[in-house]
């Protein structure tokens, strides 16, 4: 059994063949799965996916791109809606000084108000990180020393400092496709040595970065192997200890879906 963590499959990309999609994800050995949430208005439709099957949870949350269009989002908005029973985690949010989508001071309203959440519900935080290391890290250990809230950097691209920082917070890490790209050697050894062998976990974020051999296609659930066999060999674990190893760390991180 895989765990597929993120995947972003409320969109026009799954319209018209989501339930052949997730079926084979299955018969990959993929479930359960997470949707993701990355606009407050976009809930009910992912909500909706994991309503309809048994096997698909979600999350709440606000990306870093789309801060801008609720920098006065509040904690009580996102507590209300992680009541909903299909919800294990509060995300994705974080920061993104790569695009710039949204202006740093809405970025980080955005994050702390999701931090609370996450610590008052003691949900896991999906956090999002590009070209932010160090603001990320020197903002998870300010926030850290009001209380103690879980982490994982999503689809983990960042180098060396920030993993070992946020590592030492308790911090678990996702392995997307990126991991089986030609060009991302350094993704890799950051993986190797700096991430916790006990604390990561893999993900496709779907339908984005589909792993080789699958490049130029849409991502999808059942290419997740792809990403755990690249995983296995910078971990030098065999495949049967690699999905043990990721699956118990999922099922540590979202609890609720072990609960379930």
């Amino acid at each position: 059994m895989l765990i597929d963590t993120h995947m972003n499959v409320h969109g026009e990309d799954y319209a018209e063949d989501l339930d052949v999609v997730l079926d084979a994800a299955r018969a990959a050995g993929v479930s359960p799965m997470i949707a993701i949430c990355c606009r407050l208005h976009d809930f009910e439709a992912v909500a909706a996916i994991a309503e309809r099957h048994d096997d698909v949870y979600c999350t709440i949350g606000a990306h870093p791109h789309h801060a801008k269009d609720r920098p006065d989002i509040t904690v009580e908005e996102l507590l209300d809606i992680a009541c909903h029973p299909r919800v294990v985690a509060i995300g994705e949010t974080g920061l993104d000084f790569h695009y710039n989508y949204s202006p740093a001071e809405d970025q980080y309203l955005s994050l702390r108000a999701h931090i609370e959440a996450a610590r008052r519900t003691d949900l896991p935080l999906i956090l999002h990180c590009r070209k932010a290391d160090t603001q990320m890290a020197d903002l998870l250990e300010e926030e850290m020393e009001k209380g103690v809230f879980r982490l994982l950097l999503h689809c983990y691209t960042g180098g060396a400092a920030l993993a070992e920082r946020a590592a030492k917070l308790g911090a678990y890490f996702s392995a997307s496709g990126i991991i089986t790209f030609k060009k991302a050697q350094n993704v890799r050894t950051v993986f190797r040595d700096q991430v916790p062998d006990d604390r990561v976990i893999v993900e496709t974020d779907c339908p984005y970065l589909t792993p080789v051999p699958h490049r130029g296609k849409r991502n999808e659930p059942r290419f997740l192997p792809h990403v755990l066999d690249s995983l296995c060999k910078v971990k030098n674990w065999s495949v049967e200890e690699g999905a043990m190893r990721t699956t118990q760390a999922a099922l540590r991180l979202f609890d609720r879906i072990a609960r379930s």
